[in-house]
């Protein structure tokens, strides 16, 4: 079992112009083996909210529990894949990833099957031998990826891992993510600024609104689970879009007045 479940959730931080309320109010819940991505303006909350569920930042009040044991710091049946490249250059593919099993003390007949496994699983076999300088920004996002599945965690979350790659290479990754999940039957929490992508990847969708952070729509994405990139222009994909969209203009423009006025 690896449900999320998040109850009245508040997280508020105390800055030299006051406490600044992050995210308010939250309780939702990610059932296990399922995939929902997390939308919402700059400066909602969303990377505090996964913070919070990975263990590294505390609540204020409220409580997040994956399967059903309360997250108090980090959990090692939780893995998260940030925004940043995170490959180690001085490290080979292989190295990169069997570095988190070092990490996490696992036998090293075990790291050595686990890395292969892993490896394979993101589509990098043969090059195992290669050092990020040598990969694109795709592949090292995989290196990354692949260096998180390696621990077998029941929980996957994903902070934008995509956001610094072009708009062709996010698709083709999207669909190896959606691929893995199948496979693996991994909980995913999923965290993006792009509407289209969160629709082709989730079960569901979160909306939240900016500052403090709720969450203001849920919405079940009921396509095919079969999809790919054609799907986009299906009548019931950009009906999910409008809807989005829709929760999210707002937000997003109540967001830019107080970020202007803030100025």
């Amino acid at each position: 079992m690896s449900e999320i479940r998040i109850d009245d959730l508040k997280v508020a931080f105390d800055t030299p112009s006051g406490t600044v309320v992050a995210v308010d109010g939250v309780s939702q819940r990610v059932e296990t083996n399922g995939f929902v991505s997390l939308v919402g303006p700059s400066g909602c909350g969303k990377s505090t909210l996964l913070a919070v569920i990975a263990g590294l930042t505390k609540a204020t009040s409220g409580s997040v529990t994956v399967g059903g044991n309360e997250v108090t710091g980090p959990n090692r049946n939780i893995g998260v894949v940030f925004q940043e490249d995170s490959t180690l250059p001085w490290r080979t593919v292989t190295e990169n990833v069997r570095f988190a099993l070092q990490i996490a003390r696992v036998e090293r007949s075990e790291q050595k099957r686990r890395t292969q496994e892993a490896i394979d699983l993101v589509g990098l076999k043969g090059f195992e031998e290669s050092y990020p300088s040598m990969l694109s920004g795709g592949m090292r996002q995989r290196v990354a990826l692949a260096r998180t599945l390696a621990l077998h965690p029941g929980v996957v979350l994903m902070d934008e891992p995509f956001a610094a790659l072009d708009q062709q290479t996010r698709l083709f990754l999207g669909a190896e993510v959606r691929d893995i999940w199948r496979r693996s039957n991994q909980t995913i929490l999923f965290v993006t600024h792009d509407i289209s992508e969160a629709i082709l990847l989730s079960q569901q969708v979160w909306v939240m609104s900016y500052r403090p952070g709720q969450i203001i729509d849920v919405i079940d994405v009921d396509l095919p689970d079969e999809r790919d990139a054609s799907i986009v222009s299906s009548q019931r994909f950009n009906g999910l879009h409008n809807r989005i969209w829709s929760s999210l203009q707002e937000e997003s423009m109540r967001g830019f007045r107080q970020q202007e006025g803030a100025a």
